[in-house]
């Protein structure tokens, strides 16, 4: 008796199921890293990895929460796309890819830069305690409220 072998149609459906699932993020946080590289570049491997890996994990969680939201307050930006993948002949979810996509990159930028300038501000204050590193915080708040 031959052991059951799922057919490779199945197989070819769930990985690239998954690929789409778990992949988009993934390749949209490492786009937005590239992307992030060009302005600000980081001074060290250590600030360059931690950065890598908040901008990748900013842009698979927050990302689809971006698509929610423009989604919902711009519904027919998706139908669209759906409507002219299917006239090229794709898959109406390769559509909504093209409108995610970018979005979940863009979710990812904000940390990159966010990260950076908090690695370079603290970098600023090496030798000082927390008590001095809180004053400076307290005091660049305090300016910034001045300025509004």
């Amino acid at each position: 008796m031959k052991a059951h072998m799922p057919a490779l149609e199945t197989t070819s459906a769930a990985s690239g199921a998954l690929i789409k699932i778990f992949g988009a993020p993934v390749l949209a946080g490492a786009t937005a890293t590239a992307l992030a590289f060009l302005f600000m570049w980081p001074k060290t491997l250590r600030e360059a990895f931690l950065r890598f890996l908040t901008t990748i994990a900013t842009s698979a969680l927050g990302g689809p929460f971006l698509v929610m939201a423009v989604h919902s307050w711009w519904p027919s930006l998706f139908d669209s796309a759906k409507a002219v993948t299917i006239l090229y002949g794709g898959d109406p979810a390769l559509g909504v890819l093209f409108v995610a996509a970018p979005l979940m990159v863009a979710a990812g930028l904000p940390a990159w830069w966010l990260i950076g300038g908090v690695i370079r501000w603290l970098d600023r204050r090496r030798d000082k305690d927390i008590g001095e590193i809180a004053h400076d915080a307290a005091e660049v708040v305090k300016d910034v409220r001045g300025a509004l």
